[in-house]
């Protein structure tokens, strides 16, 4: 015959219980906890939002800084020189010459600066320019000048444009047309210029030199 067990001591049929107990008893505790960090974050929110209010701080003033001292200024040192300075050197001077009234002494020669050297080559500029002799240039041109016959028929007229040289002397070389109007006045300026009396020659430091001179002749159909 089997023996019954008594109920009170049924372990297994308790422990299903026990274990109920002990699950509700872990959800309180975990929902507490929960309600109280809930609880403090939202304080402490609360606290954050009570500093962010800048209306009541107390505004600062800046702090000044004192300007930086000066250098001191550094008097120059005055130092005193001697005007008169003793020279120890000795120098000797030997004043034992005999002088007497037949004694000739020597005339200073003065050797002469020597002359300056004058280039071959004329000057364009002077500070003299050559010039025709008194002032009938004019009149020399109306005396001898002659109009070609071929620029009369060609009815050519104007200016022919002469350069030349007239050295030391006053005599003229080199003459050259510059600017011509052909028809024969270029030729017959060039002749006539060269049948001209010597010219005053252009002087530099007031020394007659050779220059370049430049002139124009002109051609008028009457």
């Amino acid at each position: 015959m089997e023996a019954k067990k008594s109920p009170a001591a049924d372990i297994n049929r308790k422990s299903s219980l026990f274990l109920a107990i002990g699950l509700l008893a872990s959800l309180s505790i975990t929902f507490a906890a929960f309600e109280w960090k809930q609880h403090e974050r939202g304080d402490l929110m609360d606290l954050g939002m009570a500093l962010n209010d800048f209306d009541d701080l107390i505004e600062i003033p800046p702090t000044e800084q004192p300007p930086p001292k000066a250098p001191p200024i550094q008097q120059p040192k005055i130092i005193s020189i001697p005007d008169d300075e003793e020279i120890d050197t000795d120098i000797e001077i030997n004043i034992d010459v005999d002088i007497s009234e037949d004694t000739e002494i020597a005339d200073l020669v003065f050797e002469d600066e020597p002359d300056e050297v004058v280039s071959d080559e004329p000057f364009l500029i002077v500070e003299e320019m050559a010039k025709f002799p008194g002032d009938g240039w004019n009149k020399f041109l109306n005396d001898n000048l002659k109009y070609p016959r071929q620029a009369q028929r060609m009815g050519i007229d104007g200016a022919v444009d002469l350069s030349f040289v007239v050295d030391a002397n006053g005599i003229i070389s080199d003459i050259e047309v510059t600017r011509g109007i052909g028809g024969g006045c270029d030729e017959e300026a060039i002749r006539v210029l060269k049948s001209s009396p010597k010219w005053i020659p252009g002087k530099q430091r007031g020394v007659a030199v050779k220059s370049r001179m430049a002139i124009r002749i002109k051609f008028r159909l009457k």
